[in-house]
């Protein structure tokens, strides 16, 4: 049987979003629901990758397309591109995943020079027909055949200065009329064809298009960003047209059935009378608030209610809902899961759970960590003096500070530097996104809450302030002047608060936010805090894995535990040893015989011994794994650089350098490696340093012992890093209990410690099963154990190819972000059953910056690990991620 490619609304469902893409699926749906949808068809994604992967469409696809379009030519009793009453039809893109503004769209498909007389005629509206004309024109000219969009702004500018109208409203059919010529001459100039004149010529190569789209630079740059794969393609919608630019009783809007930006209920949206959805989306007319198409058609607003009341009820979720009026006639043209804001996610789910509409299993799996970091940033502080430069519409609530630029390259140029930048611009279009990216903030001087800058910034969740009407923004001058006069140019400091919906001159200060606050205090208070609240109560029930902070000090230990760990899995002592302390290693490194040795490590006991007795302490009740010294020496020695030259100007003034000085450089000189990394470090320094072990051992058994009798509950644990083979840990681990007996014995109190170790080499992870008898836990070090399975250093690849890889796709995201699952998942995956196979009891533990990382933590619920530890910051999100795991990763098995 031949393959399929193209399917009538009427045949699919929201449930084939793979084979219809997103728009095409829930068109079918609202079809099958009774909405009043405009009829038309769908061509599969597998029609776009075969295109793809031969350069051609499918050979059957030409003649699909042509049955299909006879049938929606018969079920609306007009032809396409007729010359008395002609049937026009939009050209939508529409992937699995939604990809706003992302790839091409091309309207008014068949109008030429003959039906556009008849569109007249037969509408009554002359301007209508022409202003169709014209649209299709340009974006035709733009989207198939490849002429600079520039070269039809230009034109329209010229008749709006020429006309003084502040938009194209104020073009009337003479104008319109000329312009649609001018157009066609700039197609001819540029592209070196005419303009095609026949429908289903313009029909073809606007399909074309929109599969090219797919591949096109900010698609591509947006897939990177959402982590969307390469190999989907899209479908391709192709619709009867409905026109809200055929008079004032006609119009377009964006309505959403809950405000995305807060999740509070009621109508939110943009209407935008005698216009195309295109001017909404694209902001170059402000909109009206939704709530004035009450006032303006009162029927077609009650009609639209109703719909969004339906297809709330139907998703179970906040629907984005894009609707046409015709001369008083409501047309739904697409809806989706909208886009939200973090704050939105929270207090939306929450309440479709009170509602009864979804379980909470259900609303876990619709918020994320990253939106929980988002909801933890700072806010600027509410008592700032001064007025603001600007308001607009608080269209993504947060607040940012950066330096104003106003093209795109300089945006991302600035920010590959490190600089924070604020995007400004009239009014954004998709191919502002990697702008958009690297901007802290954007801020347009027109558009609502539904325009182009508003729905990208949202979904990324980046502040945006839309419609800045009182900001004149000159893109050319690279300058902005506020209504006061106040004048910034490129590079001037701006603050934008995009909850309030304000834009400051310079440096606003910045005050913890409520969801911070709350974490901090554990104070509950209305509205997302509340939210979160119940989220991590939530998450916290369902999830199997502990987590555990990385900690290194009472403070830090402290505020894990405010932040909800069950412990610290990671305390690097080497982080003990900075600071004013350092001398005092550099006291061991420098000691030539046993007994200066012992005087260095000596003064070094009651210091860790007091550090060890704090964080017990912060952490009386809970297990603290405490790792042992990891790092090279040389890193607590002077810049290599630094001290030669502080040796060479010393003689060059003919001075004797310290000695402590030439003894340090001979020591740097000594102890320096090619590769420091893979050099004397871990239980290699454990072995190699007599004593070392010995003196941390003791510290930590003497704090244990000093807890006990203060009649608190330590829970101590011992981590050797950086094994390679069991030896090493069996005479390590021999050692360790050496000490913890003898200073239970000198106490009169045993000292019991679990003791473990590191893997972060994969020779440890590929012979867990020999190590594993010997350990009571295995942590994962991820970060080395990333960079020792790929042969590079994290560092260096950062700064140098890693970049390049992402950007040219040989890397769907780094290997640092997410944990690699077919190289570094696989090793972990591996050492974790042989090693519990080998000794049934071992805990097995993440304590890199995997551990943080959302789906990083799926993949460690999935092979069992006990306990993730990341930094306390990171911790809440850690929790949430935990219990997400657990009802997403059940939801999977029950589907299977």
């Amino acid at each position: 049987m031949a393959t399929a490619y193209v399917y009538d609304f009427g045949e699919g469902s929201r449930e084939q979003a793979e084979l219809l893409g997103g728009k095409g699926a829930n068109l079918a749906e609202m079809t099958r629901l009774g909405l009043p949808v405009p009829p038309g068809f769908t061509i599969g994604t597998d029609a776009c990758r075969v295109f793809l992967r031969t350069g051609a469409p499918p050979s059957a696809l030409a003649d699909e397309i042509a049955e299909h379009l006879a049938g929606l030519e018969r079920s609306i009793g007009r032809r396409l591109g007729a010359a008395d009453d002609p049937l026009l039809v939009s050209v939508r893109s529409g992937a699995r995943f939604s990809m706003p503004g992302m790839m091409d769209t091309i309207l008014d498909v068949g109008l030429n020079d003959t039906s556009v007389l008849g569109l007249a005629a037969a509408s009554g509206r002359e301007r209508f027909a022409w202003d169709s004309y014209r649209r299709l024109v340009q974006m035709y000219g733009a989207t198939v055949l490849g002429v600079p969009a520039a070269r039809f702004e230009e034109v329209l500018t010229r008749y709006r200065r020429r006309l003084g109208v502040a938009d194209d409203l104020g073009l009337g059919v003479g104008e319109l009329t000329e312009i649609v010529g001018e157009f066609r001459r700039i197609v001819r100039e540029v592209a070196g064809e005419e303009f095609p004149q026949d429908p289903r010529e313009q029909l073809a190569g606007a399909v074309l298009a929109v599969f090219r789209s797919w591949n096109g630079e900010r698609a591509r740059v947006y897939r990177r960003r959402e982590h969307i794969p390469d190999d989907l393609g899209t479908a391709v919608t192709v619709q009867a047209m409905v026109f809200g630019n055929s008079g004032r009783d006609s119009g377009t809007g964006v309505a959403f059935t809950r405000d995305p930006g807060t999740g509070r209920p009621g109508v939110y949206g943009d209407y935008l009378p005698d216009a195309q959805g295109e001017d909404v989306v694209s902001g170059v007319r402000d909109a009206l608030p939704l709530q004035n198409l009450e006032r303006l058609d009162p029927f077609s607003y009650e009609r639209l209610i109703a719909v969004l009341r339906l297809l709330e009820a139907h998703y179970r979720d906040l629907c984005d809902v894009e609707f046409t009026i015709e001369r008083g006639r409501l047309w739904v043209l697409q809806t989706r899961v909208g886009k939200r804001t973090a704050e939105a996610a929270f207090r939306i789910a929450c309440a479709l759970v009170d509602e009864g509409t979804i379980t909470w299993a259900q609303a876990l799996a619709r918020v994320d960590g990253r939106q929980l970091d988002q909801l933890t940033f700072p806010r600027f502080d509410t008592q700032a003096d001064g007025a603001p430069l600007a308001h607009g519409v608080p269209a993504s609530p947060g607040a940012a500070v950066g330096a104003v630029v106003f093209d795109v390259a300089e945006a991302v140029r600035r920010a590959a530097t490190g600089e924070r930048v604020v995007l400004v611009r009239p009014e954004t279009r998709p191919d502002d996104l990697p702008g958009m990216i690297a901007a802290e903030a954007v801020v347009t001087g027109r558009g609502g809450k539904t325009s182009h800058a508003a729905v990208v910034a949202r979904g990324m969740g980046k502040v945006c302030v839309c419609g800045a009407a009182d900001l004149d923004i000159d893109v050319e001058g690279r300058r902005c002047t506020g209504a006061d006069g106040t004048v910034l140019e490129q590079g001037a400091t701006v603050s934008v608060d995009g909850t309030a919906g304000t834009v400051y001159a310079g440096a606003l200060a910045l005050v913890p936010s409520p969801v911070s606050r709350y974490l901090e205090t554990g104070v509950r208070s209305a509205g997302v805090v509340e939210a979160v609240a119940r989220f991590l109560e939530q998450a916290d029930a369902v999830r199997r894995l502990h987590v555990l902070a990385n900690a290194d000090t009472a403070e830090d230990a402290a505020r894990a535990r405010r932040f909800g760990a069950r412990g610290i899995g990671l305390c690097r002592t080497e982080h003990m040893f900075l600071g004013p302390r350092r001398p005092l290693v550099e006291d061991l490194i420098l000691a030539r015989t046993d007994a200066d040795r012992r005087l260095a490590l000596d003064a070094l006991l009651p210091l860790q011994r007091e550090d060890f007795t704090e964080l017990l302490a912060a952490m009386d009740g809970l297990p603290v794994t405490i790792r042992l010294l990891d790092p090279p020496l040389h890193e607590f020695l002077p810049d290599h650089t630094e001290s030669a030259l502080r040796l060479a100007r010393a003689r060059a003034r003919g001075e004797e350098p310290e000695p402590r000085a030439v003894r340090v450089h001979e020591a740097i000189e000594r102890l320096h490696e090619q590769n420091p990394m893979l050099g004397l470090r871990g239980v290699r320094l454990a072995l190699t340093i007599p004593g070392l072990v010995a003196t941390q051992v003791r510290a930590i058994g003497e704090a244990v012992v000093a807890r006990v009798r203060a009649g608190g509950d330590p829970r101590a644990e011992i981590m050797i890093p950086l094994v390679a083979t069991v030896e090493e840990l069996r005479i390590v681990r021999a050692e360790v209990e050496r000490v913890l007996a003898e200073v239970g014995q000198a106490a009169g109190t045993p000292v019991h410690c679990p003791v473990g170790t590191m893997i972060e080499l994969p020779r440890a992870a590929l012979t867990a099963a020999t190590i594993a008898p010997v350990a009571d836990f295995f942590s994962f070090g991820t970060n080395d154990l990333t960079q020792t399975t790929w042969g590079l250093s994290r560092d260096d690849a950062e700064a140098s190819f890693l970049a390049g890889y992402l950007e040219r796709g040989i890397l769907d995201v780094s290997p640092f972000e997410t944990i690699d699952r077919a190289g570094v998942g696989r090793l972990v995956d591996l050492a974790t059953r042989e090693g519990r196979r080998a000794s049934p009891g071992l805990r097995i533990g993440v304590c890199g910056e995997h551990a943080g990382d959302p789906e990083s933590i799926r993949f460690f619920h999935e092979v069992g690990v006990d306990y993730l530890s990341c930094s306390p910051f990171r911790l809440p999100a850690a929790r949430l991620e935990a219990g997400r795991a657990a009802v997403v990763t059940a939801t999977d098995a029950d589907s299977r």
